[in-house]
């Protein structure tokens, strides 16, 4: 009887972790997927383009669909409130289905376990000057992160929001002691440097299923699109490999 009441209880054990490491993953990162594309498309039907004035040229202008690296100016956003999604993680290295949203904060309980993506609050924002930090699960919750150590140096990391994409570009990967706050400073571990160019810094435990160490994914500022320009080349050529 008691043979039979621990085969039984390791058996629901086993399905429990079944569920933890793959089905339960599997089910969350469809959902954060479904809602980041969701979201994209409601921005995208909700944004009204600027009125221009009236050409007597008898050819319409085209309505663009995609675009060059563009040149303009980045809008910066104000600092989200805990869990207020803001944004759009897009990684084509990771899928064309990768839209993962993004929020403010870092706690579990409030942003990445039910969001996905935690911005690091008073860290800078999508394009602004400054280190624009964030971090995501590597294990269960959908893992966002999960293959943070398979990107490639200059693949793109493409932030939506409704007014445009911030388009980064991946640098480098390092893994770091826990404690290790300097990855998040203006200039990614340079203590007394000045802020004066756009870095975007990606956390998340290392190694998988432990978090004895961080793994911290860097990437420099590449271009702004304004959503009036149509989405940038970096988001709809740039396929998975």
């Amino acid at each position: 009887m008691i043979g039979e009441l621990l085969l039984t209880a390791g058996v629901i054990t086993l399905l429990f972790v079944v569920w933890q490491l793959w089905l339960g993953d599997l089910i969350y990162g469809a959902q954060r997927n479904a809602v980041g594309q969701e979201l994209s498309h409601t921005w995208a039907q909700e944004y009204v383009p600027p009125r221009v004035p009236v050409s007597p040229s008898p050819t319409p202008t085209p309505t663009p669909t995609t675009t060059e690296p563009s040149t303009a100016e980045p809008v910066v956003l104000p600092q989200p409130a805990d869990a207020q999604v803001f944004g759009i993680l897009h990684i084509p290295r990771f899928g064309s289905d990768y839209a993962v949203p993004m929020a403010g904060g870092i706690s579990r309980e409030r942003t990445l376990d039910p969001i996905g993506v935690g911005h690091y609050p008073g860290t800078s924002m999508p394009g602004e000057v400054g280190n624009f930090a964030v971090a995501a699960h590597r294990t269960t919750w959908g893992k966002p992160f999960n293959r943070l150590a398979d990107l490639h140096v200059g693949d793109a990391i493409v932030i939506e929001t409704p007014g445009g994409w911030y388009t980064y570009r991946f640098r480098t990967l390092e893994y770091v002691h826990p404690d290790a706050g300097e990855v998040l400073l203006p200039v990614p571990q340079a203590v007394t440097a000045p802020a004066g160019m756009r870095f975007m810094t990606m956390t998340s435990c290392s190694p998988m299923y432990a978090m004895s160490e961080r793994i911290v994914g860097f990437a420099v500022f590449d271009s702004f699109t304004p959503r009036a320009s149509g989405a940038p080349l970096s988001l709809t050529t740039e396929a998975a490999a």
